[in-house]
């Protein structure tokens, strides 16, 4: 599915046109996620997302801004908006409504592969982008990043097996690490994956753990393993009340 999904985006950079400059203020997602953490325990970035290729449509009429300010509302220390179409529904348009709805950061999730989208994420209005180590070389990663960097934009560096972390720490050692608890082959989920995973993060490294964290106890477990943040999608997307169980998930790091 992943090899699927970066060949088609590929092919839509046959049609890129940059869009026009956003003018707005910038916020760090890591002093966001930092701050929380040191004082809830965990930093908590909640996801906006419309569908995903395992489980289809989530929230077919969503409201972004409406669901964004409650996401603010309810705790969240950053808010990721998917901003691809052909999997997941999304669009740029979704991220731009957003950015000027709330004041924490925004981070854009996407399948970054080229430069071009870098700049674009810039002119919409992303504090912070995902490049996931396992569709781009290690050497293209840190380039791109250090591009992103340049114009503006903190990076997550998303990944899910050891040997993608190792060959990404032998060019480059990210500021923000996320580990990914979902095998973007199989899309399944494991939570596991962040206690594998993080003993081998550098200890300047912050670490974020992303997917599969449906409540508290699964907040636990991660913040136990090493995580000083969690990225909460489907639990919170199609939630009646994120309110207070973005609360609620917080909490959790301070189970067991």
């Amino acid at each position: 599915m992943l090899n699927e999904i970066v060949a088609r985006k590929k092919e839509d950079l046959n049609f890129f046109q940059l869009p026009r400059r956003e003018e707005v203020k910038h916020h760090s997602i890591k002093q966001s996620l930092a701050f929380a953490s040191n004082r809830d325990g965990i930093g908590l970035i909640a996801e906006i997302k419309r569908a995903s290729p395992s489980k289809g449509m989530l929230a077919e009429n969503l409201d972004v801004v409406e669901r964004a300010k409650a996401y603010e509302a309810g705790g969240a220390d950053a808010i990721s908006v998917l901003t691809d179409g052909p999997y997941f529904q999304g669009s740029i348009m979704d991220l731009i409504a957003v950015k000027q709805a709330v004041n924490v950061p925004v981070l854009r999730k996407d399948f970054i592969v080229d430069e071009r989208q870098i700049e674009e994420s810039a002119r919409i209005g992303a504090d912070a982008i995902l490049l996931i180590a396992s569709i781009l070389e290690p050497g293209h990663l840190k380039d791109m990043a250090e591009m992103a960097s340049a114009v503006g934009l903190e990076t997550l560096v998303e990944v899910h097996t050891e040997e993608e972390l190792n060959r990404l720490l032998d060019v480059y050692t990210p500021s923000l690490i996320g580990i990914n608890n979902r095998n973007l082959q199989t899309f399944t989920t494991d939570t596991t994956q962040t206690r594998a995973l993080s003993a081998s993060v550098p200890v300047d490294s912050f670490i974020v753990s992303e997917s599969g964290i449906h409540s508290p106890e699964d907040a636990a477990a991660v913040t136990k393993a090493g995580a000083k943040a969690m990225l909460i999608g489907e639990r919170l997307v199609s939630d009646g009340d994120p309110k207070t169980t973005i609360p609620d998930l917080k909490k959790g790091a301070h189970l067991g």
